[in-house]
């Protein structure tokens, strides 16, 4: 059997890729967004399953669909839960959330193939997917993270974080003991994930916590500068078109 890998994030990827190396199954291509995928799609023949991760880096997986006709079935990967267990239990789809188990894994890949005609008879439609998006969900936040820091796995609750932010092409996590801790991910991704009752991105490069503001001030072009408690490498400024939203998200 032929697959396909659909997910932006390059390390995940090359992982389910090993995890499969073992099944009776060859990953054709590995794509890592929508546009690729959309390319990729309409210049070559379907293969039997689709790997679907459904947030990707440039969009929802949706619009693939909206785009091209697939005639392949579907094992979603996810790391966001409410959209799995509502979407595809009621369309009898497979779903992974992440990180992906071994046995689970398996278990989806034996149920696709013990029966393949029952599979693509449950492809989920562009237009269901799409109004799956627009139903309201109680969304579960981020926690905590798991970082390694050189041989060793650090766990670090929310409340222990001061920021998060990026440079040279980084991402860290700024601790309240003062130090920074390189992520394999991005803030884009992190705004994602984070309860936005409790942090606010003010800026491309920073993500702030509520808990870690110490004062609030004036700064040039009607723009303000955040001072954390915990944090003074540099200034923080919040951009000018996002002064408004953060004084509301402070009420």
């Amino acid at each position: 059997m032929q697959a396909v890998i659909v997910e932006d994030e390059k390390p995940s990827a090359r992982r389910l890729n090993r995890m499969l190396s073992g099944m009776d199954l060859e990953v054709i291509t590995m794509l890592h967004s929508v546009a690729e995928a959309i390319e990729w799609f309409q210049n070559n023949e379907h293969p039997e399953l689709i790997f679907l991760d459904i947030q990707l880096s440039d969009g929802l997986s949706f619009e693939i669909f909206e785009k091209v006709e697939i005639s392949s079935a579907i094992i979603f990967t996810t790391a966001y839960d409410e959209y799995a267990l509502k979407a595809f239990k009621l369309n009898s789809i497979d779903y992974l959330l992440k990180p992906i188990d071994d046995d689970e894994l398996k278990e989806a890949v034996d149920k696709f193939s013990a029966n393949k005609t029952a599979a693509k008879g449950a492809l989920i439609k562009a237009e269901d997917i799409q109004k799956l998006f627009q139903q309201p969900t109680l969304k579960e936040y981020k926690k905590r993270y798991t970082l390694q820091v050189g041989q060793h796995l650090k766990i670090f609750d929310l409340n222990e974080v001061c920021c998060f932010y990026s440079e040279n092409k980084g991402t860290y996590l700024h601790a309240s003991i003062d130090r920074s801790y390189l992520m394999d991910s991005s803030l884009d991704k992190l705004e994602q994930e984070l309860d936005p009752e409790k942090f606010f991105r003010i800026s491309r490069k920073f993500i702030v916590n509520l808990a870690s503001i110490k004062d609030i001030v004036s700064y040039s072009n009607l723009r303000l500068e955040v001072k954390l408690n915990c944090y003074n490498k540099e200034q923080l400024i919040v951009s000018r078109e996002r002064v408004k939203q953060f004084k509301e998200w402070l009420e």
